[in-house]
């Protein structure tokens, strides 16, 4: 958090939400000390991560890619095969082997690790960074077919983002994603899309087609996974950092007790935190609702964050009690 604050993060305290011409705005409390909410870009957020590693002990290497996995002979992995800029092949041992490595994880490929669960629905979007915007909290904007949000991050940028189903994205968007991003806004709120055209925006828009979300097995003799290689669902809702976040710390107490079996109170752990969010976010990312209906499903969604918030607290709370 002190990185984050340094790097110049802007503290979120409120968050709006508008519904065709209704608007509700909701104050975000502090909790544990923190003021607000965060929404880093990836550098910055990368950058405090890797700092964070090294000052615990990680040696952090670029320029390497994964080949394969090591295996003994009864088939547990136990390290990893890379190739460096040059092409040459090293394999380097290990007692576990995370794959932190995205929704397309090589590792995942490479220990075969299937998905137990998949959404229906996906959503596609585009979306760019603007400076000029007010920085007046997270605003999420609704009308039937269509949403939007806007989330203020650093160096005075906003994020600004337009979604759509999948469909759309593939037949009309993708094309031209630049004339869907003003055409989807204007649709949702023409307030909106003459605030972001009156702005600067900073660097391409980029489009994203839209991708079912799903559950992997996450866990194998020797191996783990976590973040969108373990569990992806529709960035809709944008709470795939907060659930990386989560992840890796039960995944890290996972690793330090050093079992299997801790490996599977793991994979135990996250599923009962995240199937209610998994639900809620995919009926949202459907687009099959009305104005009353997608506000229900809100209410579903922040009782689903209230929820997961007050298990990671009684779990840490055991945690120090066996301690």
């Amino acid at each position: 958090l002190d990185a984050l604050e340094a790097a110049g993060t802007p503290v979120v305290r409120t968050t709006t939400f508008h519904y065709a011409d209704e608007v509700i705005r909701v104050p975000i409390k502090a909790r544990g000390g923190i003021e607000g909410l965060y929404a880093p870009r990836r550098n910055v957020l990368d950058r405090a991560i890797v700092d964070a590693a090294r000052k615990a002990g990680a040696e952090v290497v670029y320029g390497v890619r994964l080949v394969n996995v090591a295996r003994s002979g009864d088939g547990r992995v136990t390290g990893v095969v890379v190739e460096d800029a040059e092409g040459h092949l090293r394999t380097v041992g290990a007692g576990i082997v995370v794959g932190a490595d995205g929704l397309r994880s090589t590792v995942a490929e490479l220990v075969e690790a299937a998905p137990y669960r998949t959404a229906r629905h996906a959503t596609g979007s585009v979306f760019g960074y603007f400076a000029g915007l007010e920085d007046d909290g997270y605003h999420w904007y609704y009308r039937p077919g269509v949403s939007a949000g806007v989330i203020p991050t650093n160096d005075g940028q906003t994020c600004v983002f337009a979604s759509m189903p999948a469909q759309r994205f593939r037949d009309e968007i993708r094309l031209d994603p630049g004339a869907g991003f003003e055409q989807v806004l204007s649709e949702c709120s023409p307030e909106l899309a003459q605030a972001v055209a009156r702005g600067q925006r900073s660097g391409q828009l980029r489009g994203f087609p839209g991708q079912p979300g799903f559950l992997r097995q996450p866990w194998g003799r020797g191996w783990a996974l976590v973040g969108d290689a373990a569990y992806f669902k529709d960035p809709l809702t944008a709470h795939g950092i907060t659930d990386a976040l989560r992840d890796a710390e039960l995944l890290a107490q996972a690793v330090v007790e050093g079992s299997d079996a801790g490996l599977a109170r793991y994979q135990e752990t996250r599923d009962a935190m995240v199937l209610g969010l998994f639900e809620v976010t995919d009926e949202i990312a459907s687009f099959e609702w009305d104005l009353p209906g997608v506000k229900q499903m809100h209410l579903r969604l922040s009782e689903e964050m209230k929820g997961e918030v007050k298990a990671m607290d009684e779990w840490r709370q055991e945690l120090e009690a066996v301690a």
